[in-house]
């Protein structure tokens, strides 16, 4: 395992680390399977913004006895209110999901304190000069935090952050699809289907930030390297052909300030396919002959199952029921057993009352509503 220093934080982190997210759909034996062959690879960071209590749970007990081998990226906005993912800036939901999650991790401290997902740019200036960053200082002044981080999907927000002196590093979304596309304080606008000048190679505003991260010594942690994994597939791929996790890997790894591709694992043996990175020769690693290739537009409207779209009024796991119908449009006929899991969730497709809500908060624009509908008809629940 290769490790880089994270901006100026000191911290030296393995240039492929464990997102936390898919976790969440796991057992506490699968979940300990997963951090163990990381442990024994080397992995040293670990991304935790899921509120979700049992996952929190989950990963405190895979981690036990080697808390000090992990380098601790936790999220603050993040909670868990009446059964579901809720981004917050109340202060006292704030505390309470903050306290949970060390608890649960069994530790005191997190080596990074993360302001979780801040998009807009009005927002970012709220939080950062309010009452919210207020309490992320005085957790860093009694050593509760050793650094302060912040998520953002958009690269102005990061330019800001970057620029503001009172942020040590980014989580950031990092892929060859996503870095196409210019940046915008317009969501519809970022994720249209086209552009009228079209898109020549990547953003000029995503490189200046990534340069611009590398001169303020703010260091990268990415999210979404794989784009949900659609990058793997061409017909789901904006370049029309499919890309390897290790020159997805070796993409984001290229970017100026990037210290570390934060994977999220289902199982072991796909963190030996993020490891295969590790040996792979500069033939393997090659993403240029595909970016050679790309299209006048990229991805928009293609859910992530990143779950910004919770809470559902109607307890609808969004992600998981999107993930299983993308999973079934892929073939022609859907199996029995990925229908006998969709049918086990708490509440399916069948259950969504059309509210929209969903929709406001996807960072990607996507058509949840409609999405829900196609998947009841692909289940057989029209």
């Amino acid at each position: 395992m290769n490790y880089r220093m994270l901006g100026n934080t000191g911290l030296k982190v393995s240039e492929i680390g464990l997102g936390g997210e898919w976790l969440e759909r796991h057992n506490t034996e699968e979940v300990r399977a997963v951090v163990r062959r990381c442990e024994e690879a080397g992995i040293n960071i670990l991304d935790c913004w899921m509120s979700e209590p049992q996952v929190r749970s989950n990963i405190g007990a895979a981690i036990k006895g080697s808390r000090e081998k992990w380098i601790i990226q936790g999220h603050l906005g993040s909670t868990w209110q009446n059964g579901q993912y809720e981004r917050t800036r109340e202060l006292p939901k704030v505390k309470e999901a903050f306290s949970d999650l060390l608890t649960r991790l069994g530790t005191d401290y997190l080596d990074l304190g993360m302001i979780h997902y801040v998009d807009g740019e009005e927002e970012f200036h709220r939080v950062m000069n309010g009452e919210f960053y207020s309490y992320v200082e005085e957790l860093k002044s009694q050593g509760v935090l050793h650094h302060i981080g912040l998520s953002t999907h958009n690269p102005q927000v990061a330019r800001l952050a970057a620029l503001s002196g009172k942020v040590e590093m980014l989580l950031f979304s990092v892929n060859p699809a996503f870095d196409l596309m210019p940046a915008t304080e317009n969501l519809d606008d970022y994720f249209a289907e086209a552009y009228e000048e079209g898109l020549q190679g990547m953003d000029p505003q995503r490189a200046e930030l990534y340069r611009l991260c590398e001169q303020q010594g703010v260091g990268i942690t990415v999210m979404k390297g794989y784009m949900g994994g659609r990058l793997f597939e061409a017909k789901t791929s904006p370049f029309g052909v499919a890309l390897t996790p290790v020159q997805c890997l070796h993409y984001a790894l290229t970017r100026p300030a990037v210290a570390s591709v934060l994977v999220g694992f289902d199982t072991p043996e796909q963190v030996d396919a993020a490891l295969a990175y590790e040996a792979a020769s500069s033939r393997e690693k090659d993403y240029a002959t595909v970016l050679a290739q790309a299209p006048k537009h990229a991805f928009s409207g293609q859910c992530t199952y990143c779950g910004h779209c919770a809470p559902c009024p109607s307890g609808i796991d969004i992600a998981m029921v999107n993930k299983f119908y993308d999973l079934a449009a892929m073939q022609p006929e859907t199996p029995a057993s990925l229908k006998e899991h969709y049918l086990a969730l708490k509440a399916t497709a069948a259950d969504c009352v059309a509210c929209g809500g969903c929709e406001t908060r996807c960072p990607f624009g996507v058509p949840v509503v409609k999405r829900m509908a196609l998947a009841r008809e692909r289940f057989g629940q029209a």
